[in-house]
């Protein structure tokens, strides 16, 4: 029995996750989608990306960076983050420690104190933090069919926020990772949902549900597991319009 199985059996836990998966089988019926995803796929990197600052406190948009209007190294380290992404979907189930150290190295390696206060790409626990993360990477390269993939991305997103890793740029790598996890379980396997841009709709209950995550109680980890359904569904939503802007553009 996989060890996060009984987790499903939290109240609403299941019902949330499944139909986050049903909206995501919608998107991909679109039309935008008919003659191959790689534009989509590059739009909805930049909303990403733009979706990750915003929830660090940036503001840059989309048409900013599509621009490359950018010299602050926050920026360019999320820029190179979800453009890294694809090349790293294969490597995450069987090298999860790696990659993070990958992410954090892209995230921060042009940051001014990068190597003074911190090492780019070194993770630094406690004890404790450090048994988390070895078995947070156990159940990464020793997957179930059991688990949904959407349980496994939130996770693996909440439980980077709560042992957190990295002194810096913790949550960028935290949500990059979450989408890592996604594409390797099989529910989004070209990195197509929005899935940043769900958790910046619903930002005040994202940073609510992490902390509750952290608590670690029945109620704390529900409260994580719905809100990851719920963020899931509108980055879900996100896709569609994005796909409904780019047929309007090819009129």
């Amino acid at each position: 029995m996989d060890p996060l199985a009984p987790l499903l059996e939290l109240s609403e836990v299941a019902d949330a996750l499944e139909n986050a998966r049903a909206n995501v089988d919608r998107m991909l019926w679109h039309e935008a989608f008919r003659g191959g995803d790689e534009l989509v796929a590059s739009e909805v990197a930049l909303h990403s990306a733009s979706a990750t600052l915003a929830l660090e406190g940036y503001d840059c948009d989309v048409e900013r960076l599509r621009d490359k209007d950018f010299d602050d190294p926050v920026v360019a380290g999320a820029v190179r983050v979800v453009e890294a992404l694809p090349a790293m979907a294969a490597v995450w189930a069987a090298s999860p420690r790696f990659v993070l150290a990958k992410l954090h190295l892209l995230a921060t390696r042009d940051f001014p104190d990068a190597g003074t206060d911190f090492e780019p790409g070194r993770i630094e626990v406690d004890q404790s933090g450090s048994a988390r993360i070895n078995a947070l990477c156990a159940l990464i390269t020793n997957p179930t069919k059991e688990i949904p993939a959407a349980m496994a991305a939130a996770v693996v997103h909440g439980e980077l926020l709560a042992v957190r890793p990295f002194p810096v740029a913790n949550n960028l790598v935290a949500r990059a990772a979450a989408r890592l996890a996604l594409a390797s379980k099989g529910l989004d396997p070209k990195l197509l949902i929005t899935v940043d841009a769900g958790h910046l709709e619903r930002q005040p209950e994202y940073v609510g549900a992490q902390r509750a995550w952290s608590t670690g109680t029945p109620d704390g980890v529900r409260s994580w597991l719905k809100h990851y359904g719920k963020a899931l569904e509108a980055g879900a939503a996100e896709t569609l319009q994005i796909c409904t802007e780019l047929m309007k553009d090819a009129e």
